[in-house]
């Protein structure tokens, strides 16, 4: 798949201001672009011995575009005083580059850009980047934001594929910079669908260029999470394998330094169980296997490592991890030392760390290329959709059955049940769904757009599954994982009750339409109790239709039995504008429709709450 190179005029007019000397070289046959910068640091006539350099890094932007909440319709606020937005990251990046001259910079991103908040719905759903009717469609803020920092490369992550391809490739053609995504392949051909690497030069005067290659890393768990977008479209192998490909290919190609950005964590772990044969979190797993990596930027978990090293077991040399905050909390800044040895440049040194932009001003170039498109976004994330009979609250939704998220189960079961053949439509009908959102609340009055973006963060479409009683139950089980386990007659501290840092809130789903009891005393496998349907004891070989969401039901999070259940339903909208239909059609919320308590957590056969 060809690189869409940086337009020539506009890389050489934003360069020549700094007095650097660029080129600017196409794409190459291989899928590999490569471009010079220089810095005019080192005296005319010597030959330097050595030079340094630095990479900067973001991941999981997820279309933060401004300092701004969507759903608070408010400038973003957490009890740590960060920042969101790469308008912020976008002043340190132009801080660094005149701190260090331009062509001692480079800027790369780990992925995640295109999805995440109502700016990048709005982009590919209600003005499509792609067009409606005929028309050319609107360029996509982040291309249009990464465009004037001047990125020379992204990994793709997996929410890039949420839209589907469709989406990706316009966003794709909008970007002045590679999309990478080495373990990204054709499925009929094997081939890369997308760039596996980018070659940058930096330019040295009187001595060889710096060759610097990056080489892009997305997530195998695309194959299950983009099901529906991907399935005989790509296949998605592991980071392993293919940097063990692209790597010593990089090296041949004389490259100097090898920078890995990989959305994938460092930590081995993986959310998908035995359902795939390729780790999900394998960045520290590619350091330790695959010789020849300087260094390496981590995306796809949401947290913070300013700097992590591994040992590759083969060299014994030691490779460097960064992994920034996401939202554009963090960026991650690589400094890089080197030697000239035998006409060859050699790393001598590396270092990473992490800075905070929360104390700089936004970009103003941003501000004025985006903020009509932020305003235009504003303005539909305020629309009212409806009334509520009361307020809502999420607070409580992760130990507590409470009516907000009754009102996502009535959503999932209305709606598969319309959509059931007439032998599937006598099953039992059940539903299971996450508490995306322990902030999540939907006002008494007026209910917006907003409002309910921010109960079902996600652009999750819906499915009807079949399970056995006994699936059901193995079901609940796994969930209840969630829980740590208190002892009948401890009491119960709701700050330390889930094992949130590991089984996320995401991954935590409840249950509608059967009721059923949490232990939380017992150990893990043997919490549910009391498993009923509609006062009877649920039968091992009674089968269900569960409603469920498009992510869970094609494995993720590990759950057991769904991703290869039988199909009774699906489709292709969003269960978040399903709600929004909803409350349009009905004109008011009202908990009395649906609100039922069909769980609750015990200790020993006692309720907690």
């Amino acid at each position: 798949m060809p690189v869409n190179p940086m337009n020539r005029r506009e890389f050489v007019q934003k360069s020549a201001v700094t007095g650097a000397a660029v080129a600017v070289a196409g794409a190459v046959g291989s899928g590999s672009a490569e471009a010079s910068t220089g810095h005019a640091g080192h005296a005319p006539g010597k030959t330097p011995r050595t030079w340094s350099f630095s990479i900067l890094g973001t991941t999981d932007l997820h279309s933060h575009v401004f300092d701004w909440d969507y759903y608070t319709d408010a400038a973003y606020t957490d009890s740590k005083g960060n920042s969101v937005g790469v308008a912020r990251v976008a002043t340190l990046v132009e801080q660094q580059r005149a701190a260090k001259g331009e062509g001692h910079v480079l800027l790369v991103d780990a992925g995640d850009i295109i999805q995440g908040t109502s700016l990048a719905y709005y982009f590919a759903r209600v003005d499509p980047i792609t067009g409606t009717d005929g028309k050319k469609g609107p360029k996509h803020p982040m291309a249009v934001a990464m465009n004037h920092m001047r990125y020379d490369a992204a990994a793709l992550g997996n929410h890039e594929f949420n839209y589907g391809i469709e989406v990706l490739r316009k966003f794709e053609q909008q970007c002045h910079f590679p999309l990478l995504g080495a373990n990204a392949l054709d499925a009929k051909t094997l081939k890369p669908a997308f760039a596996p690497y980018t070659v940058k030069k930096i330019r040295v005067p009187g001595a060889p260029d710096i060759k610097v290659g990056i080489l892009g890393l997305t997530n195998p768990g695309i194959a299950l999470w983009d099901k529906d977008n991907v399935s005989g479209r790509m296949v998605f192998p592991g980071l392993v394998e293919q940097a063990k490909k692209y790597v010593p290919r990089l090296r041949a190609l004389g490259c100097d330094v090898v920078f890995l950005t990989d959305h994938s964590g460092l930590d081995g772990s993986t959310s998908y169980g035995d359902a795939l044969p390729y780790v999900e979190n394998a960045s520290n797993l590619v350091a330790e296997q695959v010789p020849g990596i300087d260094a390496i930027l981590v995306g796809h978990t949401h947290v913070e490592v300013p700097s992590y090293t591994v040992k590759n077991a083969e060299t014994g040399e030691e490779v460097l991890l960064s992994e920034p905050y996401c939202w554009g909390y963090r960026l991650t800044v690589f400094d890089f030392e080197l030697e000239l040895h035998h006409g060859r440049w050699k790393v001598t040194g590396k270092k990473a760390q992490t800075l905070n932009p929360n104390s700089v001003d936004e970009d103003p170039e941003i501000t004025k290329l985006l903020k009509a498109d932020h305003d235009l976004v504003v303005k539909y994330v305020n629309t009212a959709v409806g009334t509520c009979t009361q307020d809502l609250s999420a607070a409580e939704s992760c130990w507590k059955d409470v009516p907000i998220m009754d009102f996502i189960h009535e959503v999932q079961m209305r709606t598969v049940a319309a959509g059931l053949s007439t032998a599937d439509a006598a099953l039992p009908l059940i539903s299971v769904a996450a508490p995306f959102s322990r902030t999540a609340d939907i006002p008494a009055g007026d209910v917006t757009i907003r409002d309910i973006a921010g109960l079902y963060i996600y652009d999750n479409t819906l499915y009807g599954k079949k399970l056995t009683g006994a699936q059901l139950k193995d079901y609940l089980e796994f969930a209840a994982k969630y829980y740590h386990q208190v002892p009948a007659g401890t009491a119960v501290d709701t700050a330390t009750l889930t094992n949130a840092n590991s089984f996320w809130d995401y991954m935590y789903d409840t249950a509608a339409g059967v009721s059923y009891d949490i232990d939380i005393a017992q150990a893990e496998g043997a919490r549910i109790r009391n498993l009923t349907y509609d006062g009877a004891a649920v039968a091992d070989d009674q089968v269900f239709v569960v409603a469920v969401n498009n992510y869970r039901a094609n494995g993720g999070s590990g759950y057991p039995h769904i991703a290869a259940a039988d199909i009774a339903y699906s489709s292709t909208n969003e269960i978040r504008q399903l709600m929004i239909d909803y409350i349009t059609s009905e004109g008011t919320l009202d908990p009395a429709d649906f609100a039922a308590a069909d769980w609750k957590l015990t200790q020993a056969g006692t309720a907690v709450f």
